[in-house]
């Protein structure tokens, strides 16, 4: 089993020979179907029109994606441990490869729904495969600066995807979005045959069934339940969402008792967050996603309904935000390297609550360069939370639950995302009807519902602000690795006899 030296404190250690390579390869080719997770948003009216459907039956390109991965994420952690990272990755890229050349082909919308669902598979597999393989290779001592690397492709391929959409959308069709992509995933799949290899640790043990479908159950009815909540307040939905909500609830009440019961044979070790520093950033980490991506759906509704711009204008707005995490990710995970998460966590989650509040008074009167500013200040503020959350919550894990702890952060991700875009959007048509009952036109309607939204998304953040108060630890070369200084106070100590029991031992 590979293990993460430990170097003194203050001195800053090498990685690997080609560990820099291979996490760029797989950063890339991360950032790559990531993006894609949220690039059809703006092809919507596109679609419906090529193929004749209703708004509700366009969502599925997005909604589908979305319980591909509710359902594959979970499952990751035992993949991880089960499989050779230079197989995973494979199996993921030509997943996401064959399933981006049958939605560019797509002769009907099934088929586009189809292709989708295939890329969301290799989607899935390829965040946890990167967040495991930084947290192997990489020493504490600059973890902070490789996962401000990953935050890019967690909070800026997301961001920019409506972006690029719109940016493409302006002069070609929807289907140049996958043709344009399909390369670039070949690419990255060829320099993994010749770049990737079999770095992660890998053990041993069966698959429990039943647990798998308790988790496909529950992520995904609690995915579709939150993602159709926008659609029912318009009465636009095949089934009432409480239905799946309340499913999905169950089912994973079921599915946390098991994985507890089951211990080390889980499908995902929920013993993580027996970690008090694991537990607390991921609250913190569900707050940011749903203040992304609930921001995500509302701006652009807010520039092209109330403000008047065109969807290639609302990408360019959009842009700057979403530079600003990508250029501020690598110089907060230095920082965190220094200092530790706290000098840098409470800040962030100020700054991106005032952001929202601000938010919350756009109108029709506001300026385009007002939006742009305030959207680079929440940009800020979810950048200085992202990468110190990421570091410490996974680096707070001994070395078997790497891989487990890494795909219940992508799990939360997907949730909180959903979770995020159905509060918003809920509280914004509600508040949309009732200003049109009240006799508001169409624009006015829409402007008091996003404003509403923006309330509740402001509510969240301030919570986050009082949350990012309970966060603690000291910089990475402070700070031995969690892999051999967790023992039974934070986590189960490890079984006997492997590499973590004796140098828990020796220390």
């Amino acid at each position: 089993m590979t293990q993460t030296p430990t170097a003194p404190p203050g001195t800053d250690e090498a990685l690997p020979p080609g560990a820099s390579r291979l996490i760029a390869l797989l950063v890339g080719s991360a950032f790559v179907v990531i993006l894609n997770e949220t690039i059809m948003s703006v092809a919507l009216p596109s679609l419906m029109v090529d193929f004749g459907i209703t708004a509700a039956t366009a969502q599925w390109i997005t909604t589908a994606f979305l319980l591909t991965m509710a359902v594959i994420i979970p499952i990751t952690g035992y993949l991880i441990s089960r499989f050779p990272l230079r197989l995973l990755f494979t199996v993921a890229m030509v997943s996401f490869s064959v399933g981006t050349l049958v939605a560019a082909v797509a002769p009907t919308f099934g088929l586009l729904v189809l292709g989708r669902v295939i890329q969301a598979s290799g989607t899935a597999v390829m965040m946890p495969l990167l967040i495991t393989t930084v947290l192997n290779l990489v020493p504490a001592s600059r973890r902070g600066r490789m996962m401000g690397t990953i935050s890019i492709v967690i909070s800026v391929a997301p961001a920019i995807g409506p972006t690029v959409s719109g940016l493409v959308l302006a002069n070609l069709t929807w289907r140049w979005m996958f043709w344009i992509v399909l390369p670039i995933a070949l690419l990255a799949l060829a320099l993994g045959r010749l770049w990737v290899r079999d770095v992660t640790p890998v053990t041993g043990g069966r698959v429990d069934v039943v647990s798998v479908v308790l988790s496909a159950i529950g992520f995904a009815g609690l995915i579709y339940g939150l993602s159709s909540i926008g659609e029912s307040a318009t009465g636009d939905t095949l089934v009432a969402p409480w239905i799946p909500v309340l499913v999905g609830v169950v089912a994973l009440a079921v599915f946390v008792r098991r994985q507890l019961q089951l211990r080390d044979r889980a499908l995902l070790d929920l013993r993580a967050f027996a970690s008090r520093t694991f537990s607390v950033a991921v609250l913190l980490v569900v707050a940011a996603m749903m203040a992304l991506f609930g921001t995500l759906i509302l701006l652009p509704i807010m520039l092209q309904d109330v403000l008047g711009l065109t969807t290639l204008e609302t990408g360019l707005v959009l842009l700057p935000g979403g530079a600003t995490m990508g250029l501020m990710a690598p110089l907060v995970g230095r920082a965190f390297d220094r200092v530790g998460p706290r000098p840098l966590v409470p800040p962030g989650a100020l700054l991106a609550s005032v952001a929202l509040w601000l938010m919350s008074t756009f109108g029709a009167t506001t300026a385009t360069g007002t939006v742009v500013a305030v959207h680079v200040l929440l940009s800020v503020g979810i950048a200085l939370m992202f990468t110190p959350l990421l570091t410490s919550a996974l680096g707070s894990l001994p070395q078997h639950l790497y891989s487990h702890g890494s795909a219940i952060v992508s799990t939360v991700q997907q949730v909180a995302g959903a979770a995020g875009t159905a509060l918003f959007i809920t509280v914004m048509t509600r508040g949309a009807a009732a200003a049109t009952e009240a006799g508001a036109g169409a624009a006015r309607a829409t402007e008091l519902g996003v404003q509403d939204a923006l309330v509740w998304g402001g509510v969240v953040s301030s919570v986050a602000v009082v949350l990012s108060l309970l966060v603690r630890g000291g910089g990475a070369a402070e700070t031995p690795t969690a892999a051999t200084t967790a023992g039974p106070t934070e986590v189960d100590a490890p079984a006997e006899g492997t590499a973590e029991a004796a140098e828990a031992a020796r220390r």
